[in-house]
């Protein structure tokens, strides 16, 4: 068997506004996870634009979020992923029997200056790597 044609595991993170947690845990996912793992993020009520103090505190990391945009929660974005991590969406985040999911309980950016978005994107830096840890064992 080819890594071609095994599965990436997929995960879609879901905060309400799609502009700060689920976007910076979507951009570590992807940076950290080096093409390993499928990203989604969404929202149930997408902002007009991400979070400039999330921006500004990724781009410390050498992290660009600059040209990310919110979107909108799909139930199709829910049934293609295999991990779906809620955010402080509450029962508005559709279930699939068979899913894994996760609510991680973190404050929420909105609002705040880069120096309070600072601990939450480390707090989301920190879960985000056992997450790559338990979705890709072999890469230990």
């Amino acid at each position: 068997m080819t890594t071609d044609s095994v599965k990436k595991p997929s995960v879609l993170f879901v905060c309400v506004h799609n502009a700060g947690r689920s976007q910076m845990a979507a951009a570590f996912l992807t940076t950290l996870s080096r093409g390993s793992i499928e990203v989604r993020s969404a929202g149930s009520q997408p902002a007009d634009k991400v979070n400039p103090a999330a921006v500004e505190a990724m781009a410390e990391l050498g992290i660009d979020m600059s040209a990310e945009i919110p979107k909108v929660l799909t139930t199709e974005a829910v049934k293609e992923s295999d991990v779906v991590i809620t955010m402080g969406c509450g029962d508005e985040c559709p279930y699939f029997p068979g899913k894994r999911y996760e609510d991680w309980v973190l404050k929420d950016p909105a609002g705040q200056g880069v120096d309070a978005v600072r601990p939450i994107r480390d707090d989301i830096k920190a879960r985000i790597e056992k997450l790559i840890t338990s979705l890709t064992p072999a890469a230990k």
